[in-house]
C-alpha cells in the first residue's frame, strides 16, 4: 500500500470509527505477533467502541480493499492474531458482561471480555463457563470462541463450542448477522451449500472430543439441528467478526479435589488416562517431570496425571477421588482438598505452556505443533510413535496436556533460525501430521490451525473437503478480507517466522545475559507470548508480575508489550532508529524494574534488565533526565551530606515547602512526594562510636585477657560464626534504626557482626575488627596469611594497626546506577566494591570468606544478580553474590539453635518485590512463624520501587500500584497488627500516602529487637 493510500485508509477509519485508530509505530509493533512462531506488521490497529463501529471498519476496509483481523488477548499459538492489515482490538472497549441470568445459566458477553471476569461474576450463582485454558487469566472470550478453545476441564464441559448459544456477528460487508440453530443467522448460500454436500459431511470428521481442525461444516447436519453458531466456533476470524455472544454456563461443584497420580513415565499415564473417564473426573490432565521443579510437591514419579474430582460435600469430592486413586495403578499418589494446595499444584500445570519453551539445558523450544489430539484409547500408542519420529530428526519436546482427551501439548527444540533448521522444521510437520491422521487424530485439538497446520490440513481431510471449506469462506467473505491465509488458501508453515527479521550476530551489550549465552537477541525472544503479565487482577499466588500492566491496562506496559517492541528494534523494520527509539524509550518509562517477571514469567523475561541495558545504550552521549543524577546518583550526595555533617541543614531545608518544591522540580522529583529524611548519625558512625566505647569498657575491665572474654560456643565449635552486615545507602543514610536492631538480633542469636568500611578506609581499618583480632591474638590464633581465618573473617598479613594502602570509597551495589541505566558508572562502582572487598585485589583469595547479610531486598537482588552480570568476568563477583543473604536466611542458616523471642502478633504488609523475585521469602516465613507473627504478606509491588515512584510523571501510576495489594491490605487490617516492611520504598510509600494516614512501616529486623531482653544498643 502506497503512503498516499495507508494516508486515506487512516483518514477514513477516523471518520467512520468512534473509537481509538491508531497508526503509530507502537500499536503496530505491539501487534505484529501472537504466542505463535510467526510475525505479520499490520498497517494500524482500531479499538472498537460497539458493534457499529465494528461495522464501520469493516465497511472502510472493505471498500479500500484492506485485510481485517480480529484479537483479544493475543494468546494465539498458530499465528491467526496477526495480519497485515488491520487489526481490530476488542480488550481496549468491546470487553463487557452485558448480562448474566442465573436462572437460566446464561451469560452474555462482548468479545474482549477476559475468562477470568466471566467467572468471578458467575462464582456467587455457582456457576462458572466450563472451558478454561490455562491462559484464563488473560485470554478473551472472542479468542476462545475464534479457536473453540477448550481447557483443562473439558473432559467435563467440552469445547467452547458447547458452551455457545448465539451469536452475533458483522460480516466483512457489513451484514449484521445472528448465527443461532435451525440456520439461524446463516449467510445467504450456505444452507444450499450443505444441502448439496450432505453425504461428505456425515463422513469426513474424524469422531474425536478434541477435533478442532477446519470448519465445523458437520454442525450444520439437520441431524445436529444446523447449528450455525456452533459451526462457526473455531473459524479463527475468517468468517465474520464477533461482536456478542450468548454462552452457557454450568453449576460449579461446592467442593473439589485433587488427586496427583504418579506414573513411571509419560506413555504409562498416557495408556491409563482412557480407563479413568468413567469415573466421572472434572480433568485427566498429564505432564511429565521434565517440567516440574524438584520442589514442586507432586508425588515421586516420572509423570503425573492431575485428576480433579467435583462434590456437593468436600467428604463427596474427597470419597471420588480416593476411588480413582484406588482404581489407577500408580507408583505413588496424593490426594489435596486445600483450595490453596490445589492452586499451586493447577499452577505448576498451567506454567508448562511457558516452561516448556526451554529445554533443561536452556536449548529454546517452540511451539508449532502444539496441541494435536488422537483419540484418548490411542494416545499411549500415538506419544511412542511421536517420541520416535522426534528422535528420529533428532529433535526434543516434552509433551503435557489434555491427556483425558487425547489432545497433546508440546514444545520443540526447532531451530527456526537456520535455513537447515526450518528445513528440518518443515520436514518434520508433514511427517508428524502423517502420523497423527494414522491414528484418527486432528492436527489442532485446542488452539486451531492458523498458519502453523492450516497448509497441512489436506493430509487429514483430503483435497474435496478442503475444497468444500474454501467455498464456505467464500459464502461468508466473498472478497476474502477476513484474516486471510488463515485456514483456507494458507501461507506456508515455514514463511513469516518471526525469528527471521532479528540480527544474526550478538548485539553489543553490557550484562552478560548469562543464561541466554550473552546474546541480547536470545534474551528478547525469550518472550513467546503466553502473556501471563497481562493478569488483569492480583489473586491468590498472583505474584508480583506486572505491576504497570495492572495499573494502567495497557498493552505496551506489559512485560510482553515491551519485549514486543525490544524484538522490533532488534529487527529495525517497524521500529527504525534503534537503541535512539522515542516509542522504546516510553514503553519502558512505567516499567517499575520489580524483577517481578523473572520469577513469575514462566520463560523468565527480566525486563527489569533489558529496560537498564536499554537506557544505558539510548542516552549513551546524550544527557539525561534530571533524576537520573538526583535519584541515580544518590549514594553519592547522601555520602557527601554525611562527609559534611550536613544533615540538620539539608532536613530543614527540605521541610521548607518553597525550597523543597524548587529542588523537587530541578531534580526531576515528582511534586506530590516528600523528601525523605536524612539520619543525623549513618549506621556505620554509629557502629565505629559503640565499637570504641566498648573497646574502651573493655580495656577498662580487663577484658584484652584471654580469660576474661567469654564466647558463646557456635554449633560447629570454636569462635562465633561472623557475618558481615553489608552497609547499603538506605539503611546507611536513610533508616540506621533497621541496622541497629539487626545487628542487635544477630548477635543475641550467637554470631559475631562486622560491618564493612563506611568510606575511604580497608576492612582492617574499621576498630571492632582490630579489636577482635587482637582478641584472636591473646587466644593464641593465627591468622591465616593472605587468607581466611578459621571462623571466615577475612584478614592480610600486616598486623592491624599497622596503617597500610586501601581503596577510598564505600561498598556499593550499585543499585541506583543500573535502574537508571547508568551502567558504566554502576560497573566502576561494583569494582571498586569488589577491590574493598578485596583488599589484595587477589581473584583467587582462598576461602570462601563469611556470608555477606545485606538488610535491604533491592541491595541485596542487585548483589545476587547484577553484579555478576555486569562483571561476568571477575570472578570476585560470583563469589560476593554467593555470599549475599537475607536477614532471614543469616539466622536461619547460621544461628539455627537460637531461639527467637516469642512475639505472638498479627502483621500485615507486603513481601518485597525484589525478595519475591530473586532472593526467595521461605526463611522469612519460617522466621515469622517461629516467632508468633501471625498472618501473610501481599504479593504485588508498592509502586515506589526505588526512584520510579520518586520520578516526575509516575505518581499516579505509582498510587495506583500501591492500591492493587498493598494499600488495601494495611487499610483492612486496622490499627492492630504490625506493618512489615523490609525495603526502604515500601516503608516510604506506606509512610507518604495520604489515604493510610502515614502507616509506618518496619523492618522484620526492627520487630525481633523489640522482643529481645536488655537494653537496646
Amino acid at each position: 500500500m502506497t503512503e498516499m493510500d495507508l494516508g486515506e485508509l487512516r483518514s477514513e477509519l477516523r471518520k467512520a470509527v468512534r473509537g481509538e485508530v491508531a497508526f503509530d509505530v507502537t500499536a503496530r509493533a505491539l501487534t505484529t505477533m501472537d504466542a505463535s512462531n510467526y510475525r505479520r506488521v499490520p498497517l494500524g490497529v482500531v479499538a472498537p467502541r460497539d458493534a457499529d463501529d465494528v461495522a464501520a471498519a469493516l465497511s472502510v476496509c472493505s471498500r479500500l480493499r484492506v485485510p481485517v483481523v480480529a484479537r483479544g488477548g493475543g494468546t494465539s499459538i498458530a499465528g491467526q492474531a496477526t495480519g497485515t492489515g488491520v487489526v481490530l482490538d476488542f480488550t481496549r472497549h468491546m470487553n463487557r458482561i452485558v448480562s448474566l441470568d442465573a436462572q437460566a445459566r446464561t451469560a452474555v458477553v462482548q468479545p474482549g471480555v477476559v475468562l477470568d471476569r466471566l467467572q468471578e461474576a458467575a462464582a456467587p450463582h455457582g456457576l462458572r463457563f466450563g472451558p478454561d485454558p490455562s491462559t484464563h487469566s488473560r485470554c478473551t472470550l472472542g479468542g476462545m470462541i475464534g479457536n473453540n478453545s477448550c481447557g483443562s476441564h473439558s473432559v467435563a464441559w467440552g469445547t467452547t463450542a458447547d458452551s455457545v448459544r448465539e451469536l452475533s456477528v458483522v460480516t466483512a460487508r457489513g451484514e449484521f448477522l445472528s448465527p443461532g440453530r435451525s440456520w439461524s443467522g446463516a449467510p445467504e448460500g450456505l444452507r444450499a451449500l450443505v444441502e448439496g454436500e450432505l453425504g461428505r459431511l456425515r463422513t469426513g470428521f474424524p469422531d474425536l472430543p478434541r477435533r478442532i481442525s477446519g470448519y465445523a461444516l458437520d454442525a450444520l447436519l439437520p441431524e445436529k439441528g444446523a447449528d450455525v453458531a456452533r459451526s462457526f466456533c473455531g473459524s479463527e476470524g475468517t468468517l465474520g467478526v464477533l461482536t456478542e455472544a450468548v454462552v452457557a454456563l454450568v453449576e460449579a461443584p461446592r467442593a473439589r479435589a485433587l488427586a496427583v497420580l504418579a506414573y513411571a513415565d509419560e506413555s504409562a499415564a498416557a495408556e491409563a488416562a482412557a480407563g479413568l473417564l468413567p469415573y466421572g473426573p472434572l480433568t485427566v490432565e498429564g505432564m511429565a517431570a521434565d517440567l516440574v521443579r524438584a520442589d514442586a510437591g507432586l508425588p515421586r514419579g516420572g509423570a503425573w496425571l492431575f485428576v480433579e474430582t467435583g462434590g456437593g460435600t468436600a467428604a463427596e469430592a474427597r470419597a471420588r477421588a480416593d476411588a480413582i486413586v484406588r482404581a489407577a495403578d500408580v507408583v505413588d499418589s496424593l490426594v489435596v482438598t486445600d483450595p490453596a494446595g490445589q492452586r499451586a499444584l493447577w499452577r505448576v500445570r498451567e506454567d508448562a505452556s511457558g516452561t516448556a519453551t526451554r529445554m533443561p539445558d536452556g536449548t529454546e523450544a517452540w511451539p508449532g505443533w502444539e496441541d494435536c489430539a488422537v483419540p484418548p484409547a490411542r494416545l499411549g500408542p500415538y506419544l511412542r510413535d511421536f517420541r520416535g519420529l522426534l528422535t528420529s530428526h533428532g529433535l526434543r519436546g516434552t509433551p503435557y496436556g489434555h491427556f483425558g482427551d487425547g489432545c497433546i501439548h508440546v514444545r520443540i527444540d526447532f531451530d527456526l533460525l537456520s535455513r537447515q533448521g526450518i528445513g528440518r522444521f518443515r520436514l518434520f510437520s508433514e511427517e508428524l501430521a502423517e502420523l497423527v491422521v494414522a491414528h484418527g487424530g486432528s492436527l489442532s485439538g485446542e488452539h486451531g490451525d492458523g498458519q502453523a497446520r492450516a497448509e497441512l490440513l489436506p493430509k487429514m481431510y483430503g483435497e474435496e473437503m478442503v475444497a468444500l471449506f474454501e467455498r464456505a469462506k467464500s459464502v461468508w467473505d466473498p472478497d476474502g478480507l477476513l484474516n486471510p491465509g488463515m485456514l483456507v488458501r494458507p501461507a506456508a508453515l515455514d514463511e513469516n517466522l518471526r525469528f527471521a527479521v532479528l540480527p544474526r550476530e550478538p548485539v553489543d551489550v553490557a550484562f552478560g545475559y548469562p543464561h541466554d549465552g550473552g546474546d541480547f537477541s536470545a534474551a528478547v525472544r525469550r518472550c513467546v507470548g503466553v502473556a501471563k503479565c497481562r493478569t488483569e487482577t492480583a489473586g491468590p499466588g498472583s505474584g508480583v508480575m506486572c505491576p504497570s500492566f495492572r495499573a494502567t491496562g495497557e498493552e505496551e506496559h506489559s512485560t510482553r508489550g515491551r519485549a514486543r517492541l525490544l524484538h522490533e528494534m532488534l529487527a529495525g523494520e517497524v521500529v527504525t532508529d534503534g537503541w535512539a527509539s522515542t516509542e522504546v524509550r516510553d514503553a519502558l518509562d512505567l516499567c517499575l524494574s520489580c524483577k517481578g517477571c523473572r520469577s513469575d514469567c514462566p520463560v523468565g523475561v527480566d525486563m527489569a534488565t533489558y529496560k537498564a541495558e536499554f537506557l544505558h545504550h539510548h542516552y549513551e552521549g546524550r544527557r539525561r533526565p534530571a533524576a537520573h543524577y538526583t535519584m541515580g546518583w544518590l549514594p553519592v550526595w547522601l555520602t557527601t551530606v554525611s562527609r559534611l555533617r550536613l544533615a540538620g541543614p539539608v532536613n530543614f531545608l527540605a521541610s521548607v515547602r518553597p525550597l523543597a518544591a524548587l529542588a523537587k522540580r530541578l531534580g526531576g522529583i515528582a511534586p506530590e512526594r516528600e523528601i525523605p529524611r536524612v539520619a543525623g548519625e549513618t549506621f556505620t558512625r554509629w557502629w565505629g562510636r559503640r565499637a570504641r566505647a566498648q573497646a574502651r569498657r573493655e580495656t577498662r575491665e580487663g577484658v584484652e585477657s584471654v580469660e576474661s572474654v567469654e564466647y558463646e560456643e557456635h554449633p560447629d565449635g570454636g569462635l562465633p560464626k561472623t557475618v558481615i552486615l553489608w552497609p547499603d545507602t538506605f539503611t546507611e543514610y536513610l533508616s540506621p534504626s533497621v541496622g541497629k536492631a539487626a545487628a542487635r538480633v544477630l548477635e543475641a542469636a550467637g554470631l559475631r557482626v562486622l560491618p564493612l568500611p563506611p568510606m575511604g578506609k580497608g576492612l582492617l581499618r574499621v576498630p571492632v575488627v582490630g579489636t577482635w583480632l587482637r582478641r584472636r591474638s591473646a587466644m593464641g590464633l593465627r591468622p591465616l596469611p593472605g587468607g581466611t581465618p578459621d571462623d571466615g573473617v577475612p584478614t592480610v598479613p600486616n598486623p592491624p594497626d599497622v596503617p597500610r594502602a586501601a581503596p577510598h570509597g564505600r561498598v556499593c551495589c550499585g543499585l541506583t546506577y543500573v535502574s537508571t541505566g547508568q551502567l558504566d558508572r554502576a560497573r566502576k562502582v561494583m569494582r571498586r566494591t569488589l577491590d574493598l572487598l578485596y583488599p589484595l585485589g587477589d581473584p583467587a583469595f582462598p576461602g570462601e570468606g563469611p556470608p555477606i547479610v545485606v538488610l535491604e531486598p533491592s541491595c541485596a537482588a542487585a548483589l545476587r544478580t547484577d553484579l555478576p552480570e555486569l562483571l561476568p568476568d571477575d570472578p570476585r563477583a560470583q563469589r560476593v553474590a554467593s555470599a549475599v543473604l537475607t536477614f532471614a536466611e543469616a539466622l536461619e542458616r547460621h544461628a539455627p539453635n537460637w531461639t527467637p523471642p516469642r512475639l505472638d502478633r498479627p502483621v500485615v504488609g507486603q513481601t518485597h518485590c525484589h525478595q519475591h523475585a530473586i532472593l526467595g521469602d521461605a526463611p522469612d516465613r519460617r522466621l515469622r512463624t517461629a516467632v508468633g507473627l501471625t498472618g501473610e504478606l501481599s504479593g504485588g509491588c508498592c509502586g515506589l520501587a526505588g526512584n520510579f515512584g520518586f520520578e516526575k510523571g509516575h505518581y499516579e501510576v505509582s498510587v495506583a500500584c500501591a492500591e492493587e495489594q498493598l494499600l488495601p491490605a494495611v487499610r483492612a487490617a486496622g490499627e492492630g497488627p504490625v506493618v512489615l516492611a523490609d525495603g526502604f520504598s515500601c516503608r516510604t510509600q506506606l509512610e507518604q500516602l495520604e489515604q493510610l494516614g502515614g502507616r509506618k512501616g518496619r523492618h522484620l529486623a526492627e520487630v525481633l529487637a523489640e522482643g529481645l531482653d536488655g537494653p537496646e544498643m
